[in-house]
């Protein structure tokens, strides 16, 4: 069933809700970039991840570009697809951080969090594609197009009798071999 509501006027939006949501997503995205490439020593060591500072830095970097993406772009729709892809690379990398983890229930809580925004992206990305503000051209028929101007039949045996040019002509060195 496809949703019928008030449409908001950028393209890839369903309704003025999903509008709303891939926006908070952005501000979310970007909020958490900041705070993962300004403190990623607190981070890693809150997650029992110490060493991994670069990682969380460079995901961060991430977070912000996706963010930025989704607040600028006309249809936010490959960037909130973009989290869900950050999302998933984020819980592995929490799983395999448990192993021998000193502190695995902070890392349960944070996979937990990850795991209840990737649900919320991908609820944003799946409305998002169903349904677009800015309905798409119609196909055109053109079963009665032929490619000739005159139409077929006077196109018919125009071509018999012409010479092509030196260029087009077999060359000499072939001739011996020509039909």
């Amino acid at each position: 069933m496809r949703y019928e509501g008030p449409r908001s006027p950028r393209r890839g939006h369903p309704d003025t809700a999903t509008d709303a949501l891939a926006r908070g997503l952005g501000w979310f995205s970007i909020g958490l970039g900041l705070v993962e490439l300004l403190a990623p020593k607190a981070l890693a060591r809150g997650l029992g991840m110490r060493g991994q500072e670069g990682l969380v830095q460079a995901y961060g970097a991430r977070e912000v570009a996706t963010g930025i993406g989704i607040l600028t772009s006309d249809d936010p729709t490959p960037w909130i697809w973009g989290r869900v892809a950050g999302d998933a690379l984020d819980l592995a990398t929490l799983a395999a951080a448990y192993e021998g983890n000193p502190k695995k229930d902070n890392l349960l809580l944070a996979a937990a969090a990850v795991a209840g925004v990737t649900a919320l992206d991908a609820v944003c990305a799946d409305r998002l594609m169903r349904s677009t503000a800015v309905p798409l051209p119609p196909i055109g028929n053109y079963r009665a197009r032929t490619g000739y101007p005159k139409g077929i039949r006077v196109s018919r045996g125009v071509a018999k009798n012409v010479e092509g040019s030196r260029g087009m002509m077999t060359p000499d060195a072939l001739k011996p071999w020509a039909a």
